[in-house]
This record gives C-alpha cells, structure tokens and sequence, in this order.
C-alpha cells in the first residue's frame, strides 16, 4: 500500500495534548503533516531525519530565545516547511546558525516563511532539487562582520529560489558552488553588501529580480554558462558601488535587464564572449566600465541614456564589438531615414580616462573645459580606444 495514504496530520498547540513540536516530529512517521497551531514555541534545534511536513496556522513563531542554535535542522529527503515564524537566532563568529538549515536533501520545499532577527535566514548545503519560495527574511544588520546572509546555499543543485523578499542581511542570496538552479522574481534590497551574491555556480538562470540600494549590488564571480535576463539593478550608490559586477566570467548572456541610478551600472572584469542585448542604462554615474582585460564580447541593441560615462575604458587594446545601440549623446544624422545614424559613435571620453587615472578630476564633470577636452578627442583620438565605437548606433531608443 501507498505510504502517503497511511500518513496522518498531527496538531501542536499550546492548548493540546502535544505543546512542543519536537514532541510531534520524534511521534510522525513518515509523510506526516504536523500542523502548528498559533502560539509562541520557544524552541530550537529542532531534528528532522524522515521525510515529514511542518506547517503553520496563522504563523506561529519559532523562538530561539537569542541561543547559538539552528532552529530546525533538516535531513531527511522530501521534506518541507511552511507558514512559520523564526525570530531571535543569536549572532555567532565561530559558525553559521539559522532558522532553517538543509543538509544532504532533496526534493525539500521551504516556503511562506517569516525571518526575523535571525543570523542567516536559511542555510541550505550539499542538497539538491529543492525549492526556496516565498520566504520574507528581514534582518538588522549593521556591519558585514556581524551579519549573515538572507538564502545562503553551497555545494548544492537544482535548486528554485523565487518569490523571496530579504532584506537588511549581509548578502540577500548567496550562492557557492550551486549549479543548475533558478534564482527568479526574488527582492532584495538594503542589504550590507550585495543583493546576489554568487561564485564558482555555472549554468544558472537569474531573471525577473529586483536589487534596490544593496551596499554594492550584485556580484558575479567565477563561473560560466550564465543567463541573467529581465532583472532591475538601481539606486545602488556608493563610492564602490555598483548594479551589477562581472568578474572573471565566461560565456554568458546578459539581456532585457534595467540598470538605473547606480553608481556604476555594469562593472566587468576579466569576462569573455558575452552578449548584451536590450539593455537599459538610465542615469547611471558610469554605465558600463572595464576594469580588466575582456574579449569578444558582443553589446547591441542597448540603450544609453542620460549617464555621467556611457563606457569607461581601462586599456587601447580591444576586440568588443559594440554594434546598434542607442546612445542618449550621439548628435550625429541620419539622411536616408533608416534609424541608423550616418556617423560612428564613440563612446569613450577622454575626460572618463582622465577619472580612471585622477578620480579626484571628477568635480570637474560639467564644465565648458571638459567639454572641449572630450570633443577634441572625439575629433582625432590619442588617449581612448580608436577602435572602440558604435559604427551603427540607433537614432532612437529601444522599446
């Protein structure tokens, strides 16, 4: 006979015969549902080993009453918790504690969760086809030594990260090592350091998110066969700050996304054959800035409108093709009405040079000086890339 037919829901409450939920986890066999009445529970290191459902009724909360101590550790496949409250995990600077930490699973779902003054929200390691959706994780940090991370997962696959809201933790998302996985339609915002936060984790997906005022944004580090695509990157400012940083990245296809108000919106370093297409970069300090040797990278059909530097420009060597993207400062024409301007548009000004070089130059940004020493430039080019132009830009932006 099938087991999830014998399987039965158990009730906790403070009320009933059964007040604590680890009484009703070491009583559930497998494919039980424990149902969690509204209350506080005052406990933590809570054991899951059988595959088991704990879920809340009107969010019951979780407390760890402030102790060093995971408050549910989950080790049995087929797992899933729903509709809780976690709140008071201690910080600690000798291990990583959260509400819920995932190890050696599969096939878990978390979801419906509320994370509050917690250490790390959720841990997840060397587990695999799990799904993270859902989850409201608000914490109070201060500083990135005293913080943890929102969704922290390593070593892991497959793994769906959707819907999520975290907020004030360290890294919203983090992932290391994590391949074959979806982070999508997630909001991350006010975090220390960075809204996602990911590195050696190649074939993934992130699309449809929001990253708003992150200490420096989103990182990207280390990995290839990567899709980042439909996601808004803004307000992200800071004297390092940035929508989006690509470092040492390989083959990947970054398209559709938003970049608006960011210190600097896309910061890359060491990337190679990636394309970038239907982009927006509204109003950025920098756009676009290289900041270390990359080849064959493809960017068309962007839009650049309204940015302090539309591509700043660390080196004369250069085999980046930029091809039929709109550019807010182009002046050119367009006699035969193709929506192709007749002039090649260069990107690099000389004065972005300069502020790669003396950044304290940059208070000079707006004034009539500046504006000779770039159309200088523009006319017979010493300094900046000769090669490096749009030799089809667009007369209009890209709907």
């Amino acid at each position: 006979m099938n087991s999830s037919l014998l399987s039965k829901t158990i009730y906790v409450g403070l009320d009933n015969k059964l007040t604590t939920i680890r009484e009703a986890v070491l009583l559930a066999n497998k494919n039980d549902t424990i149902l969690v009445k509204n209350g506080i529970y005052k406990e933590s290191k809570i054991y899951i080993k059988k595959p088991i459902h704990v879920v809340g009724q009107d969010f019951p909360i979780i407390d760890g009453e402030n102790k060093v101590e995971n408050l549910f550790i989950v080790e049995a496949d087929g797992s899933s918790i729903s509709g809780l409250r976690f709140t008071n995990v201690a910080l600690s600077y000798t291990k990583e504690v959260a509400g819920i930490f995932i190890s050696s699973c599969d096939n878990f779902i978390l979801k419906d969760n509320y994370f509050e003054n917690v250490f790390y929200g959720l841990i997840i390691q060397d587990s695999n086809y799990g799904v993270i959706q859902n989850n409201k994780i608000i914490g109070q940090a201060l500083d990135e030594v005293s913080s943890g991370n929102g969704i922290h997962i390593w070593k892991s696959s497959n793994i769906r990260v959707e819907k999520n809201e975290i907020r004030s933790m360290r890294d919203g998302i983090y992932l290391e090592f994590v391949g074959g996985s979806f982070v999508s339609n997630n909001y991350c915002e006010d975090n220390i350091r960075y809204g996602l936060h990911f590195m050696f984790s190649d074939n993934n997906e992130y699309y449809q998110n929001e990253f708003k005022n992150n200490g420096a944004g989103v990182a990207v580090m280390f990995s290839k066969f990567i899709k980042i695509y439909h996601n808004i990157f803004h307000f992200n400012w800071g004297t390092s700050s940035y929508g989006l940083l690509l470092k040492e990245i390989n083959d990947l296809e970054i398209r559709d996304n938003l970049f608006q108000q960011n210190t600097i919106g896309l910061k890359i370093d060491g990337c190679n054959r990636v394309n970038y297409s239907h982009n927006s970069f509204i109003g950025n300090g920098w756009a676009i800035r290289f900041t270390g040797g990359c080849y064959d990278n493809l960017f068309e059909y962007n839009s650049f409108i309204n940015n302090a530097f539309d591509v700043s420009y660390n080196s004369s060597l250069n085999n980046n093709l930029f091809q039929t993207n709109y550019w807010s400062e182009y002046n050119g024409y367009d006699l035969n009405k193709d929506g192709i301007g007749d002039v090649p548009y260069r990107p690099v000004k000389l004065f972005s040079y300069i502020v790669n070089k003396v950044p304290e130059a940059l208070v000079l940004l707006r004034s009539l000086f500046i504006d000779v020493v770039n159309f200088s430039e523009k006319v017979s080019p010493v300094f900046t890339p000769e090669n490096l132009m749009d030799r089809k830009p667009l007369m209009s932006s890209i709907k």
